[in-house]
């Protein structure tokens, strides 16, 4: 079970958590890539470099907006951008894009997450909200960055530590604002945090909503064994304790699961729903961290046809997908059976194929490769923009990776 934890001893902003994830493996070259995806290339630029606060060696991501020169990228101290798009013109942005659709998702879940917030705040429907700070572009980046460079990592769970908010006044496009601002303190419901060491705002609403809409686990138990560990700097200084946030790539066997840890089916058989409704009910769980969603077709007593809902899930979200169930369908009852699942080791490395570069899964099991996989997403759109079928491009790809492979044993 592979798990990224986020230990945010500092806070979170946008910024930070790209440099931990590049600093954690994730290729700078890659996630500038994908970002092109985006189409906003001219509104923007991103540099990479290594840095150190307080003595902890890490790695510094800086957005730079091209349209607000003389600003640079310094979003944790204070809310200075008045431009900004509105909800609606990031979710076009987002889904007209060539990201992967698990990024995509991702992304828009984030921002979700943030729109919620600000329409509360505001007293405002979600569709009319105007973003200021987390609508212009270095916040977009921050985010769907965030997206790509997760999907890239792949982790069974994302889990978050107490989060350090920080103290004091910040400045924003609505005036001066305690800390934590009314947006990130909306996002923060429900998670443990604590204002003790930063005399500034650590935590941002960028860096708050990707914790929100990544994490299922808040815990300070660093109970798994640790593969990598990554570092993002921060643009500020703080005597008291370096600006800075790190992430773990950590392992936990199969047979040695916490609680919080254990994976769960439930199950439920449904009989008088609508065809279309089982579309929302299924998207709805996967979007509330649901581990996998199928439907299979049964027959009840009587012969009666009906459909059996089953979710995989971890055992600390089935509150949560419960409630989902309950509210989106006509079941009165679910079972809960807990499973124990061996899954392969899985990574994502990148080649280049004729049609530029690919990312491809491996899937391993005891340390030997058995299984490997060009991403869909990718495949696709190479297909389309060559017109070849799909099967032509998956097999180039492979024929590709086997030859690099030989290449690198000598063969």
């Amino acid at each position: 079970m592979k798990i990224l934890y986020y230990d945010c001893f500092s806070g979170i902003s946008g910024d930070m958590n790209l440099g931990a994830l590049v600093d954690l493996g994730v290729p700078f070259s890659y996630l500038v890539k994908e970002l092109d995806k985006l189409g906003l290339n001219d509104e923007f630029d991103i540099s990479c470099e290594r840095s150190i606060k307080n003595g902890i060696s890490g790695t510094k991501v800086t957005v730079n907006d091209l349209n607000f020169h003389n600003h640079g990228h310094n979003h944790n101290h204070s809310y200075n951008h008045v431009h900004g798009r509105t909800y609606k013109d990031i979710v076009t942005i987002i889904k007209d894009s060539k990201i992967s659709e698990k990024a995509k998702d991702m992304a828009l879940h984030i921002f979700e997450e943030i729109a919620i917030a600000e329409a509360k705040i505001h007293n405002q429907a979600i569709s009319e909200v105007h973003f200021h700070e987390v609508g212009a572009i270095d916040s977009i980046i921050d985010i769907v960055g965030a997206a790509i460079a997760i999907s890239y990592i792949n982790p069974d769970v994302v889990k978050c530590s107490t989060i350090e908010i920080g103290y004091g006044m910040v400045n924003s496009a609505h005036g001066m604002l305690p800390i934590p601002a009314p947006a990130t303190a909306e996002i923060l419901k429900n998670i443990p945090i604590r204002a003790e060491n930063v005399p500034f705002e650590a935590t941002t609403p960028t860096g708050a909503a990707i914790i929100k809409g990544t994490s299922s686990t808040f815990t300070d138990k660093k109970n798994f064994k640790i593969l990598k560990i990554g570092y993002g700097i921060g643009q500020k200084d703080n005597k008291i304790m370096a600006n800075a946030l790190r992430v773990f790539l950590g392992e936990l066997e199969n047979n040695k699961r916490n609680e919080e840890d254990k994976e769960l089916i439930l199950e439920c058989n449904i009989d008088d729903m609508r065809g279309e409704e089982f579309e929302l009910l299924m998207e709805r769980l996967l979007k509330a961290k649901a581990l996998d969603v199928f439907y299979t077709n049964i027959l009840m007593k009587k012969q009666r046809p009906a459909i059996k809902l089953s979710v995989i899930c971890n055992y600390e979200n089935k509150d949560i997908l419960k409630n989902i169930i309950f509210n989106n369908s006509s079941t009165i009852g679910i079972r809960e059976i807990g499973i124990d699942r061996t899954k392969l080791e899985r990574e994502i490395i990148e080649i280049k194929s004729k049609y530029g570069f690919v990312p491809l899964k491996l899937s391993k099991y005891n340390g030997h490769i058995i299984r490997v996989k060009p991403e869909y997403d990718y495949c696709k759109a190479i297909a389309i923009e060559n017109n070849l079928s799909l099967n032509e491009v998956y097999n180039n790809i492979l024929y590709t990776y086997e030859k690099i492979k030989n290449e690198n044993r000598g063969i």
